[in-house]
């Protein structure tokens, strides 16, 4: 959106060649009715007087044709100056806006810790902006293509303009302070180096590679990548999944996993729930009797999943339960607990 300022600037640029115009108009009109131009003549006669080329006149002129030649010069010179002037002022602060807008922006990045760096903003990129946006997770999007910044750059997207391949393209996104990284770049071997620069720059980040190709998968996890997607697989299986099972894919589908007042699915670590001196299983949370949420899942603090838990299940630092619930049951859980807040 074009700023008040720039649209200021704009405004008097119209009224600037609006002058011109109707000087050139005066000035043609005025050689012809005075000094009997030609057309032909009359538009090279206000030509040569508006731009002071200093070519002769086409016929002598008498003294009335003069007298209006140096109203038409001493006009043109002020309307031309004064459109010369508004056109450099409005470059000027288009420029400076611009750059104090990406100053602006580069603070706010600096500021940044724990978030999400997007490499690409292409059909996959896209999506993984809106889901974070609507899970409300801070994310920076590092992208080559400055006419893509310009069409989607708002307050809510943050951009690095700039080839992610590049260390100090990654260092402007605050990658040392990054928690995860998706490369969702279109070419593999391009996300295959982003992986790679990525991992020797923080080596704690989670990193999510797209891949185009299955042959790419383990140079992805070679370079670093903790998980690899396969964008083309997971559709064709979806298709597949619908003609085999559609009800239990249609249910899944349904399932609100990120979303401002319908998510369904949660995950949250057992610190966020419970005092370790009174709480010591899955039964002692009571989430179902407190929040109406449901435990459908267990991830222990070395990574390994457990689906459907008995409630006898011990709970253990760094692990992560996955409740499942109807939209105002998991708002009630958040509130309960001061999760997200």
């Amino acid at each position: 959106m074009e700023s008040p300022f720039l649209k200021f600037f704009r405004s008097k640029i119209e009224t600037a060649i609006a002058l011109l115009i109707l000087l050139l108009f005066i000035g043609v009109v005025g050689f012809r009715v005075m000094s009997n131009y030609s057309w032909v003549d009359a538009i090279y006669m206000t030509v040569i007087t508006v731009t002071t080329v200093g070519f002769g006149e086409v016929h002598p002129l008498d003294p009335q044709a003069k007298i209006f030649t140096v109203f038409l010069i001493l006009t043109s010179v002020v309307i031309v100056g004064y459109a010369f002037k508004i056109i450099t002022e409005y470059i000027i602060s288009k420029n400076n806006l611009a750059e104090l807008k990406q100053k602006k922006m580069q603070k706010k990045i600096d500021s940044l810790s724990n978030h999400v760096i997007i490499c690409g903003f292409g059909r996959n990129g896209k999506q993984a902006a809106k889901k974070l946006l609507m899970h409300k997770r801070s994310f920076v999007v590092i992208e080559s293509n400055k006419e893509l910044i310009e069409k989607h750059q708002n307050d809510k997207i943050l951009f690095v303009w700039g080839n992610a391949n590049e260390d100090e393209v990654l260092q402007l996104a605050g990658i040392e302070h990054a928690e995860c990284l998706i490369s969702a770049l279109p070419n593999d071997s391009d996300n295959v180096f982003v992986v790679l620069s990525a991992r020797q720059m923080n080596s704690k980040m989670r990193i999510i590679s797209r891949a185009s190709n299955e042959s790419s998968n383990s140079k992805l996890k070679l370079a670093g990548a903790n998980n690899v997607i396969l964008p083309d697989n997971i559709g064709g299986d979806h298709m597949a999944s619908l003609v085999v099972v559609p009800d239990l894919l249609e249910f899944v589908d349904n399932l609100s996993i990120v979303g401002s007042s319908s998510i369904n699915i949660e995950e949250i670590a057992v610190e966020k729930l419970y005092d370790t001196s009174t709480v010591k299983t899955i039964q002692d949370l009571q989430l179902r009797k407190n929040t109406g949420c449901s435990v459908i899942g267990y991830k222990s603090e070395s990574g390994e999943y457990v689906i459907n838990p008995e409630a006898s299940q011990k709970l253990a630092p760094n692990s992560k339960v996955i409740v499942l619930g109807r939209p105002e049951q998991i708002q009630n859980l958040n509130s309960t607990y001061n999760i997200n807040i």
